[in-house]
């Protein structure tokens, strides 16, 4: 299929090579034969400098800005490094917008984070109520860092007519994610832990937590349509939810994933451990409003794609 939208663009996609930019490009690249998609490497580019992210625009001449790009992590990984996460996040987004007005470039998307709404923000979340408050303090350093690009976005087109979206993806999950314990949300956290103690033979796995916070996820490759359809077809300020719609407790979760991965051991919960925000649902009729999109990758089927995405790759993430 092709997308006249973006037949002859140059697109920079920040965070390209990752979890949701990998499933992004490949999303991109089929909806256009005549697509040039340019990745800013970590290794080549530190986007946290000027000078490289000045480099990047000279290098590929980009006609669109996808900025995917975060240092991001579980509860734990931002109870760790809250400095890190808001001086990353910040640095990253403001220079690259300011970059991309120098630059001429004629549309800029913004990723932002549900971990920017008020801890106590009625559910379900509506973008409306996204600065009615402080954010949950395990994640506010993150989500304050990312809830700055939407003042910069909105200033931007009342001064320079510059053209930006800022798009509130909720907790994404689905293959190539990330594994790591140290640094992994709660699906794929949870996922190794059965697989790993099924392959074990353990009679019990640990999670964090009283089990009883609520979730809502979107599967990976809707995120990454919703991105592109947005990109596409909608050209204001205003904040928009990327979401499922449906919410889950943390416990029922867990249950579901030891039945997708077969593993029938006890799972006990640490509840020394943070829980996080009690709830989180969101309002998503601003995205089918706006640009007529809704997530229809059903839940537990997109569980069984990651759990068998992880068994076929799970030797390799160990090995890491």
């Amino acid at each position: 299929m092709s997308y006249d939208y973006w037949d002859g663009k140059t697109v920079m996609v920040t965070g390209g090579s990752g979890f949701l930019g990998s499933h992004l490009v490949e999303e991109l690249e089929s909806r256009s034969d005549n697509v040039e998609v340019f990745i800013p490497r970590s290794e080549d580019y530190d986007l946290r400098e000027r000078s490289n992210i000045r480099r990047a625009f000279q290098k590929s001449g980009a006609d669109v800005v996808l900025h995917l790009a975060a240092t991001v992590g579980g509860i734990g990984a931002n109870r760790k490094n809250p400095g890190r996460y808001f001086y990353d996040n910040a640095i990253m987004g403001i220079e690259l917008m300011e970059m991309a007005r120098q630059f001429d470039v004629e549309k800029f998307t913004i990723l932002g984070t549900i971990c920017a709404y008020p801890e106590d923000t009625p559910v379900p979340f509506n973008e409306e109520d996204l600065f009615e408050g402080y954010p949950e303090p395990t994640n506010a350093p993150y989500g304050i860092a990312k809830k700055a690009l939407l003042t910069q976005s909105k200033a931007y087109r009342k001064q320079y007519d510059f053209n930006s979206i800022y798009l509130m993806p909720v907790n994404l999950y689905g293959p190539r994610d990330d594994f790591d314990l140290e640094t992994s949300h709660v699906i794929p956290a949870i996922i190794r832990k059965c697989v790993e103690a099924r392959e074990r033979g353990d009679d019990s796995i640990t999670a964090w937590g009283t089990g009883e916070p609520t979730r809502e996820f979107l599967y990976v490759e809707d995120a990454a349509k919703g991105i592109l359809d947005a990109t596409e077809r909608y050209d204001r300020s205003e904040p928009v939810n990327l979401g499922s719609g449906d919410e889950i407790s943390i416990r029922d979760l867990v249950k579901m994933i030891a039945d997708v991965t077969n593993f029938e051991g006890d799972i006990e919960w640490d509840t020394s451990k943070p829980d996080g925000q009690m709830r989180r649902r969101l309002d998503v009729s601003r995205a089918k409003e706006y640009f007529s999109w809704v997530a229809d990758t059903d839940f537990k089927d997109g569980l069984r794609e990651t759990v068998e995405w992880y068994e076929a790759n799970c030797n390799e993430i160990i090995d890491q």
